[in-house]
């Protein structure tokens, strides 16, 4: 039977699935929220204050700790790029506790490692389509992202999106060492060098996007859980393709993060740790890499941010 949590370097735990809410309609994330907590058994949350949807999670949060203890859940949100000048950080941090109606995040993450300079748009572009950025460091950023954990606002640190090099640097000055790099992980995107350099290096690894963001997919891109191979060895287990994904990252020691607001596919995205695939099913899956990419921030932002 696989353990169905992680150990953090600092000794704390994280469950091995959660929620992501990313694209979650606001009208539709409490109750998803809420159903998954209380009813599918999730223990694990992830936010952001870049989904704009915190304040109605929060309203699930308030809901839920009526009558569960709040440190039965793991709740995870992000510092946003236009908040990484030192002087921002803690006021966001702060505004996402009380959007979240929490006295405390388990971890909460830098975004990416790029500051926007602050600004009314949340992404804010010049007249060339490249973003305005503002002269501030990660090191800077991670010293006051520091400071959250020693005031006892946050438990844990950690950053998203990070590249080997970024990870490499931040390990140099970190006086709190990062305990997360959540980064996009699955079959056709499956960073295998860059997972193992943050397990070497004793940080644990979350995959968003773990079933190919259907979300967020653009219309030319190949659609992760029609894959014949993964629904091939889905029918062998009779689980969803979901599943096998789901199963996928957990068994390469990840943590992944599915996300739906469909009360049965919330339930079914849980329901993965009775299932054994083979060392030869990994393999196929693992030989399914393409170094396909469904959230590119190059296309957002014009910045060949991952190489």
């Amino acid at each position: 039977m696989i353990g169905k949590t992680v150990k953090l370097n600092n000794g704390l735990t994280i469950p091995k699935i959660g929620l992501g809410t990313w694209h979650f309609p606001k009208d539709l994330v409490t109750d998803a929220v809420y159903f998954a907590i209380t009813e599918a058994g999730y223990k694990h949350i992830d936010c952001a204050s870049i989904y704009h949807n915190e304040p109605e999670i929060g309203q699930a949060f308030e809901k839920t700790f009526k009558n569960i203890s709040r440190n039965q859940i793991f709740i995870t949100s992000k510092l946003w790029n236009t908040s990484h000048n030192p002087k921002n950080v803690q006021k966001e941090c702060e505004q996402t506790l009380k959007d979240l109606k929490l006295d405390y995040l388990d971890l909460y993450l830098m975004h990416w490692g790029i500051a926007f300079k602050p600004n009314r748009d949340f992404e804010p572009i010049d007249k060339n389509g490249y973003p305005i950025l503002e002269d501030i460091s990660i090191q800077q950023t991670w010293e006051a992202m520091e400071d959250l954990v020693k005031k006892g606002l946050v438990k844990s640190i950690g950053v998203a999106n990070f590249t080997a090099t970024q990870i490499i640097d931040l390990l140099t000055y970190a006086e709190i060492k990062p305990v997360m790099n959540q980064i996009e992980l699955h079959p056709y995107l499956s960073q295998q060098s860059l997972v193992d350099l943050c397990h070497y290096k004793e940080i644990a690894v979350t995959a968003y996007s773990p079933l190919g963001t259907p979300a967020n997919r653009a219309i030319n891109d190949p659609v992760l859980m029609d894959d014949p191979i993964i629904r091939k060895i889905a029918k062998s287990h009779k689980k969803s393709p979901a599943q096998i994904l789901l199963n996928w990252g957990i068994k390469r020691g990840t943590i992944v993060i599915p996300k739906s607001v469909n009360k049965n596919r919330i339930k079914e995205n849980i329901d993965v740790f009775n299932l054994e695939l083979s060392d030869k099913e990994m393999d196929k899956l693992n030989n399914l890499n393409r170094n396909q990419r469904f959230v590119d921030s190059e296309k957002w932002w014009n910045i060949p941010y991952f190489g």
